[in-house]
């Protein structure tokens, strides 16, 4: 990004994304946007297809994140390899349902149906035993009002959806009460969505 400004910005975001794909691929040993495509066009973003890269921005309500970093290394192209090569058809059909569920719900500002579908039968299960206090946070978090989350990435970092503020700084003092009875180092950040992506700050 810094490149193309002083390239009087030749590239186009969805030009940069591809760049960006390639250090993905030194760094988890596989070419995707999972990653790169939110961080450069901001908020919620849908990569259709990867040749040609075809990255949908989704509209989406006012939400707050909540982030807690555990200070544990998880290499992402090990994290990918614990993902199955299949997938039954049940878990597959429940899978896809709740995306479509959260789609509608992020464009239809549903607050409940963003929280019913934030739930992930393929990743989260087999990936979440990498991650100390995972379910404890998540179940914690959502008695004290958050909408829902999960794994960021590969690991180790579980973001939690909160629709307020206050809610999400409720989520930051659970974690941090949780993170605080282990050994573990770990960093919060509470943060509203951003709808920008990436930008010069002056």
């Amino acid at each position: 990004v810094a490149a193309n400004k002083l390239l009087n910005e030749r590239f186009s975001r969805l030009e940069l994304v591809e760049f960006a794909m390639d250090g993905e691929k030194v760094a988890s040993g596989d070419r995707h946007a999972d990653n790169v495509a939110p961080c450069i066009f901001g908020g919620f973003t849908l990569v259709r297809s990867l040749n040609p890269l075809d990255v949908v921005t989704l509209d989406f309500p006012p939400l707050f994140v909540t982030i807690i970093h555990p200070q544990i290394e998880i290499k992402t192209s090990e994290a990918r390899k614990m993902l199955p090569a299949q997938v039954s058809l049940k878990d597959a059909i429940r899978q896809w349902s709740n995306v479509g569920a959260l789609v509608s719900g992020l464009q239809k500002g549903d607050y409940e149906l963003i929280s019913r579908a934030l739930e992930d039968f393929i990743v989260e299960p087999v990936r979440k035993i990498l991650i100390p206090k995972f379910d404890e946070i998540k179940n914690e978090s959502l008695k004290g009002g958050a909408l829902g989350g999960g794994i960021s990435g590969s690991g180790p970092s579980i973001f939690i959806l909160s629709e307020t503020l206050e809610t999400a700084q409720k989520i930051e003092k659970v974690m941090r009460e949780i993170y605080e009875r282990t050994t573990i180092d770990f960093n919060i950040y509470v943060s509203e969505i951003n709808s920008e992506g990436v930008k010069f700050v002056n």
